[in-house]
């Protein structure tokens, strides 16, 4: 006879040996088998749990309170290992399923009638099986449920414990229920008197059973081949290793023996398969080779303009008048810095490392400080001179990252020109692995004043940490350009910008102050600023935006450094790498400016301006174009809040990075992606409606489905029929608007009507004369009656 042993759950049971023993390669081949067949029984113990209707711990209804602190009553099963939620216990309207072995089960307090407990998962990650019990990827439509964890409320303290005793055995016990409950169309002989025990008390903790067998139908074969399937089907690479060393065993020793063919048929009727390699077709990004930071001091902001460039100032000063926006000048070519608007707010991103910090810092006071340090950081890199970047093109884009060493992480940048009249720039950021990501929208304004002109920039950046569901909302100072009639041309920043956080109650104010007439050079580019838990004061602010800041905390009244880009935290930057110029669109920012960059650093102005009127005019003739036919511009990475006006990148995941789940962040023709080893539902939460901003309004919805790509997270059909529920909410909400403003019109015209009405009563009124005579009328008639009354009393 041949000698096998059989794994159970990691170890190893020996069985009675023959008297003859198999070789080394003999016996690694049927415990890979053994391993496999334990996967199997592991994987059917589970299923056969879902299926069998009569495999039920308890099952009632419960009260379970969702995101918006509402409750919602549900039919809930509990199964070994699982928590079946539905909707109504008869026709199956499956809701969701809770995996209970990454559980914890606590009783939470409670004002309301009945008991209430909570189901947590303790590193706060998600609870939800990916899937239904007949393979359904969305659920029955209730109320958003968290992801997280559960508050559930049982009717009465008796149905609340009885719940929880049962949801303690099915965490601690649920591989023996599953062994010991298992029927298959008929009841198995319980092995042992522990077994039975365990059934017995289960079937006196049971409430309900499901009527009918027709609940849950699942197709066994179905769900053991999408198991394993599944691309994290080895638990380590050792095992991966393993399997390849089994597929040469079998390729050099063994040869077609009826052991091989009998495994080999084993492995394709478990669909035991190779996984599939980490194949990620993504963008090539190239290190960056030159950048150019400047000096501090105001040195670095000026500009000495030659005789030939002052007659071109004149030329353009005549087409202007004090007051008058700028968006529309034509900007002679040499105060231009060679590179696009959209490459200069990458500028930020240099020190993202910081936000990765501030990520993971637990004080919500020291986070504040770590995002007002990485704001700041974003100042100090700054052209030679005086220089304006170009005007982005309606439909341009520019992608770059920046790779973070010690996390081993990326932060992605993606800009995109959404409009040109007005000129507006969207840009997203993110890092899900470091836990943050950015949003925002810059409308640029410019201001022409006589001797000086200012670049506005109107919009907002919204900063999340997605692990903590913190935003914090920054504003951007303006750029102010002096001596353009006489004086030296010199380049400032000026204004107030505020960092809030609506959740923690912190805030930072810092103003950039412009130099004074009279000013010393210790005078340039000062800021001040605050940092402030609602209105008390905790700390200040001083120094200068483009080299030290200094802080100084309020109670101890002890200063230090704050920030300092001194040449060792420049070399420290983060390296920034922009895409492959050969893979860059048409319409990418290197290579739609490529020939104006080109002929500006060779100092070419009579080509530059050529080439820039080029590029302008081809915009202005498909403008032309789009409004003869009646088109619009549709932007190929953002969508516009018809409601708000916010514009929102299409394919935002703002998820918390999940280490079990998610493998690496990467992007591809604009769209930043997850790679992940199962694909599981993307969740759109939708975002709290804000005060509508002054930028011009389109007709987009929240978000947009994820791309067509099997490496990004997320459920393409689930993510399409989310969208166009949120598409006809967002037109119900419209129609609602619609409504009511004709209820308005309805009540000024009533308001009219009542009032035109009041005029007509009154001027149909008789006059106050005639009112008078006809009082006077009925006195003298009351007088004479009681003059008779009075001689008829007297002559009687």
């Amino acid at each position: 006879m041949e000698s096998e042993s059989k794994l159970f759950n990691g170890s190893e049971k020996d069985v009675s040996l023959s008297s003859s023993k198999l070789t080394k390669k003999e016996s690694l081949k049927v415990q890979k088998k053994n391993y496999r067949e334990e996967k199997k029984r592991a994987t059917k113990e589970l299923l056969s749990t879902i299926t069998d209707p009569s495999v039920i711990v308890m099952a009632d209804w419960l009260k379970i309170r969702g995101t918006l602190k509402s409750w919602t009553k549900l039919w809930c099963v509990l199964k070994p290992g699982v928590l079946l939620v539905y909707k109504t216990p008869k026709n199956g309207q499956w809701v969701g399923t809770v995996l209970l072995n990454a559980c914890e089960l606590i009783e939470r307090p409670s004002k309301k009638d009945g008991f209430c407990f909570k189901l947590f998962h303790p590193l706060e990650q998600s609870i939800w099986a990916i899937k239904g019990p007949k393979g359904e990827a969305v659920g029955s439509i209730t109320q958003p449920l968290p992801s997280s964890y559960l508050i559930i409320r049982a009717a009465s303290e008796s149905d609340g414990r009885c719940w929880m005793d049962a949801l303690e055995l099915a965490l601690k016990c649920s591989s023996l229920l599953k062994r010991t409950m298992i029927r298959e169309g008929k009841e198995h002989d319980l092995n042992s008197s522990s077994d039975s025990a365990h059934v017995s008390l289960y079937g006196l903790l049971r409430a309900n059973n499901l009527n009918s067998g027709d609940n849950l139908p699942l197709n066994d074969s179905e769900i053991e081949r999408h198991h394993f399937k599944d691309q994290d089907m080895y638990s380590d690479k050792s095992d991966k290793e393993n399997d390849h060393e089994h597929d040469e065993s079998d390729n050099d020793g063994l040869g077609k023996s009826e052991e091989s063919d009998s495994d080999t048929s084993e492995r394709q009727d478990d669909s035991y398969i190779d996984p599939e390699p980490i194949d990620i077709k993504e963008t090539t990004y190239l290190e960056q080779s030159h950048e150019e930071l400047g000096e501090a001091g105001e040195a670095a902001q000026t500009e000495v303009v030659s005789e030939e460039n002052k007659s071109l100032i004149w030329t353009l000063l005549k087409q202007v008048r004090p007051g008058m926006d700028l968006s529309k000048v034509v900007l002679p070519t040499f105060i231009l810095e060679p590179r696009s608007f959209l490459d200069k707010l990458s500028d930020y991103y240099y020190h993202a490392d910081f936000l990765s910090e501030a990520a993971l810092e637990e004080n919500a006071y020291n986070r504040m400080k770590k995002v007002v340090k990485w704001y700041l950081s974003g100042f100090y890199k700054k052209p030679k001179g005086l220089k304006k970047p170009y005007n982005p093109i309606l439909g341009e884009t520019f992608r770059c990252m920046w790779i973070h060493p010690r996390t081993n992480s990326k932060t992605f940048y993606i800009a995109e020109q959404v409009s040109h009249h007005p000129p507006i720039s969207a840009f997203y950021v993110s890092n899900r692995k470091d836990g943050f990501c950015l949003s925002g929208s810059i409308l640029a304004k410019s201001k022409f004043y006589g001797n000086s002109l200012s670049a506005i920039l109107d919009g907002e950046g919204r900063l999340t940490f997605l692990n903590r569901g913190e935003d914090y909302v920054m504003t951007m100072p303006y750029a102010h350009c002096k001596g353009i009639l006489y004086g030296t041309m010199t380049l400032e920043l000026g204004g107030t910008v505020n960092i809030t956080c609506e959740k923690t109650g912190y805030s930072a104010t810092i103003e950039f102050k412009l130099k004074p007439f009279l000013g010393n050079n210790d005078s340039v580019n000062q800021i001040s600023g605050k940092i402030k838990l609602g209105k008390e004061v905790l700390a200040i602010l001083e120094g200068h935006w483009d080299s030290e800041v200094t802080i100084r905390d309020k109670k101890t009244d002890v200063s230090e450094t704050f920030w300092n880009p001194t040449s060792d935290i420049k070399q420290r930057r983060l390296p920034r790498y922009t895409v492959k110029f050969e893979e860059q669109d048409d319409f990418e920012s290197e290579k739609l400016w490529q020939q104006v960059t080109k002929a500006i650093n060779n100092k070419d102005q009579t080509e530059a301006t050529q080439e820039k009127y080029v590029l302008e005019e081809a915009q202005r003739k498909s403008a032309k174009e789009r409004k003869l036919k009646g088109e619009e511009w549709t932007c190929k990475l953002f969508d516009q809040d018809s409601v708000t006006g916010e514009w929102h990148y299409r394919y935002a995941d703002t998820r918390p990075w999940d280490p079990l789940n998610d493998m690496i962040q990467f992007e591809k023709d604009g769209t930043i992606q997850t790679k992940v080893r199962h694909r599981t539902p993307m969740v759109s939460v939708p975002k709290i409606k804000r005060k509508p901003t002054s930028q011009k309004k389109g007709e987009c919805g929240f978000s947009s489905p994820e791309p067509d790509n099997q490496d990004s997270s997320g459920s393409e059909a689930q993510l399409m029929k989310h969208n166009t529920r949120i598409r006809k909410k967002g037109a119900d909400l419209g129609e609602l608007q619609s409504a009511i403003e004709s209820i308005k019109e309805t009540q000024e015209d009533i308001k009219r009507d009542i009032m035109a009405l009041r005029n007509r009563v009154t001027s149909n009124s008789p006059p106050a004369d005639n009112q008078f005579l006809q009082l006077k009328h009925y006195i003298f008639i009351v007088i004479l009656v009681l003059l008779q009354l009075i001689i008829n009393f007297l002559f009687k």
